[in-house]
């Protein structure tokens, strides 16, 4: 079953706030995607663990929270 979640996580390299539409019904995830406003790629973590989720973003493998 699909389970999409809204979060928001902030670019490291610019600041800008992110509104991300996720699929947490996978588990854990690492994946890159793009800050649509300064255009540099972002490492963002999804972590699953029951009913909680977190979505860190960082710098290539270094997250910041």
């Amino acid at each position: 079953m699909i389970k999409y979640t809204e979060k928001r996580v902030t670019c490291p390299h610019c600041g800008h706030q992110i509104g991300m539409t996720i699929d947490s019904s996978i588990g854990n995830q690492e994946f890159y995607d793009d800050c649509p406003s300064c255009n540099h790629a972002i490492h963002l973590e999804l972590k699953v663990d029951n009913a909680k989720i977190q979505l860190t973003a960082g710098v290539e493998d270094h997250p910041t929270f």
